[in-house]
């Protein structure tokens, strides 16, 4: 077997140009899915991009093997979110490189780890190992909005590929292995009232008083439910609120919307049951309350079994003793639907995500190459 082919610059050119590429949904995904088909086009790997409305993209490729073993998919997501408003020090999308780290937009979240596994499956694919079993990296449009990507995926374009026999989500978790994770229940509500002239507020129902009203409600709801034994409880906060049109118009509508962290087996709608009988609660002590309640975005918690053979073999690949579960949601109960196990490891500190100066460590996408390359050795080769 040859050794495996090392280029440095060449892994961290590839991670400035996909930092460049503006992957925020104004932006869209393609031009980040074109330079990681080119890169692999490169080494022979055969790629697919899959584009809808202009600049919405998904890629898939693979790398094709004798198919004696389930494949591993290596899951990743492509979008970034904006850079806010907050001045960066370096600007978001230079990919600025000092101090043996580069940063930018989605260096962590996820261009980082992106890097790391294309330039993993490359070096493989330039050594002509003989696999038992395919290598198939898929990244997604629309993790951080509305799993868009993830969705068509496993709607679809899955079927088409191989036995797999595991998924690994390549997010950055500073090299902890994941195997449970809380989920999302995103919702709206609003209050309804009824305009007048602010000189005369007694013609009108204002829609603010009636959302406090409901605040005040909130404030003493707790959603009942078992504590999971690595996740702890479920969550809820109330993040955004708008209401009024104009200083001397009585507002007609009041919306404020809610984050919600659930936990495996929670049923979202019993959240939604619990928040609609405080509207008909509220409603029987002022007739003139009114509230309506949607979802915004909803991802069930995902857990993966610990003990099952995918999830062992991997903490030995990667010498771990324990996986983790953390409270933030990732595109992976979708391919848990997939029926089969889903882990979630990558570079990068999940600290640093969605937060003005992004960086990655040059040293973690080195580690990270040589994690997943041994990840693919260690169950395909």
């Amino acid at each position: 077997m040859k050794p495996f082919i090392y280029n440095r610059r060449n892994m961290k050119n590839l991670l400035k140009k996909l930092i460049r590429a503006d992957s925020t949904a104004e932006k869209g995904e393609l031009a980040a899915a074109k330079i990681i088909a080119a890169e692999l086009g490169c080494c022979g790997v055969s790629c697919r991009i899959d584009k809808w409305e202009q600049t919405r993209a998904n890629l898939s490729a693979g790398l094709k093997s004798s198919c004696r073993r389930g494949a591993i998919l290596f899951a990743c997501h492509l979008d970034v979110v904006p850079p806010g408003q907050i001045k960066w020090k370096t600007p978001p999308f230079a990919a600025v490189e000092k101090a043996g780290k580069v940063y930018g937009r989605g260096a962590a979240d996820m261009k980082g780890p992106i890097a790391a596994i294309v330039t993993a499956v490359r070096q493989i694919a330039e050594t002509k190992v003989k696999l038992q079993g395919d290598v198939v990296i898929f990244a997604a449009a629309g993790e951080e909005t509305d799993s868009c990507g993830a969705k068509k995926f496993v709607e679809g374009f899955y079927k088409k590929l191989p036995k797999l026999a595991g998924v690994v989500i390549t997010e950055p978790t500073d090299f902890e292995v994941v195997t449970a994770h809380r989920g999302l229940l995103w919702l709206q509500i609003s209050t309804k009232g009824k305009a007048a002239h602010g000189s005369t507020p007694q013609l009108g129902i204002s829609a603010i008083n009636s959302m406090r009203l409901l605040l005040n409600e909130l404030d003493n709801y707790k959603i009942k439910f078992k504590p999971h034994e690595l996740l702890g409880q479920c969550s809820a906060s109330i993040n955004t609120i708008t209401g009024g049109n104009a200083i001397n118009i009585v507002p007609d509508k009041c919306t404020i919307t809610m984050d919600i962290r659930t936990l495996p087996g929670q049923n979202h709608q019993q959240i939604i049951s619990d928040l609609r009988k405080i509207f008909a609660k509220l409603k029987r002590k002022n007739p003139a309350f009114d509230a309506e309640v949607s979802i915004i975005r909803e991802v069930v918690a995902m857990e993966t079994d610990n003990r099952c053979d995918f999830v062992r073999g991997f903490c030995s690949a990667v010498s771990v003793d324990e996986t983790k579960a953390v409270g933030f949601t990732t595109d992976g109960p979708y391919f848990a639907s997939l029926g089969v196990p889903v882990v979630i490891f990558g570079p990068g500190r999940p600290e640093l995500c969605h937060k003005p100066d992004e960086y990655i460590e040059v040293s973690d996408l080195e580690k990270a190459v040589e994690h997943y390359k041994k990840i693919i050795l260690s169950f395909l080769a």
